[in-house]
């Protein structure tokens, strides 16, 4: 098995609250600082991460419809935004009646459909129970796609367009979908189970292997179907979020992670790493 620790780890930026989201769009890498509640984007050359825009509300998932709109998950109100070609953000949809608890990761398919995932319950307050998936159309339709997932997160989407992976951090596992040219979902299954791990943020690479942040266990893993880890970042005492390929191979492996983790914490502890990898990226994000 391929292994890395912290100390091979080369850190891009720190200074950040909690570092989510992250995405390889156009030469750099985005990301949203979810309680700065700001999107930013990193050049790998240099220089400090420029700020993007700023929501109301705590920001999550990124991406892009065909025509180069931002899309951005607005986590605390429940809504999807876009960001308009003028600089202005609008709802792209409503996803309060859909999702029991605060929205979080998203995927954006090619035709622009985002797939938003949500806690589906209060950690604080109330036991863990099942979430919704909701597909959001480009005319703001919103959809339900799946149900009773333990914690849906991170989501992967394969280079043919047929089959969705999505992280059940809560239920310790990565779950596959088949997709269909209506981008309905069907065939639920096991993709991987991960003992000790809570998957969340993940990538794909183009050996159809997984690469999962698990914040419990603070190492990046790469996973193939079966669960077979085939590769691990360890992060030392840092809690990494998720991870994205980029660079111009698309073989560097961008970690997002956190020196504290608890939703009563504020310090700016939240950086992103990079170490270099063989395997280059694949499919979406």
């Amino acid at each position: 098995m391929w292994e890395r620790d912290a100390a091979d780890l080369r850190t891009l930026a720190d200074g950040l609250q909690f570092p989510e989201g992250p995405r390889w769009h156009e030469g750099a890498l985005w990301f949203s600082d979810m309680r700065a509640r700001t999107v930013l984007r990193l050049d790998l050359a240099g220089g400090a991460p420029e700020t993007v825009l700023t929501l109301e509300h705590q920001t999550s998932g990124l991406g892009w419809l065909p025509d180069g709109r931002l899309l951005i998950v607005s986590m605390e109100d429940r809504r999807l935004m876009r960001r308009e070609p003028d600089g202005a953000v609008v709802e792209a949809a409503d996803l309060s009646p859909y999702a029991a608890f605060h929205c979080n990761d998203m995927l954006v398919d090619g035709a622009g459909r985002a797939y938003i995932g949500n806690f589906g319950f209060d950690a604080a307050n109330s036991e863990p129970r099942g979430a919704t998936l909701c597909r959001a159309d480009p005319d703001g339709t919103v959809t339900v796609v799946a149900d009773d997932l333990a914690f849906p997160n991170g989501t992967v989407l394969t280079p043919d367009g047929r089959t969705m992976i999505v992280a059940e951090s809560v239920g310790h596992q990565l779950t596959a979908f088949d997709v269909d040219g209506r981008g309905d979902l069907s065939g639920r299954r096991v993709w991987a189970a991960l003992e000790g791990a809570a998957p969340d943020g993940m990538c794909l690479d183009a050996e159809g292997a997984v690469w999962v942040a698990s914040p419990i266990s603070k190492d990046v893993l790469r996973v193939a179907e079966g669960g077979r880890i085939l590769g691990r970042v360890a992060t030392g005492p840092r809690r990494p979020l998720a991870c994205m390929l980029g660079g111009d191979d698309r073989r560097t492996l961008l970690i997002a992670s956190v020196g504290r983790h608890k939703e009563t914490e504020v310090a700016a502890t939240g950086q992103i790493d990079a170490i270099e990898v063989e395997v280059p990226g694949a499919g979406l994000p």
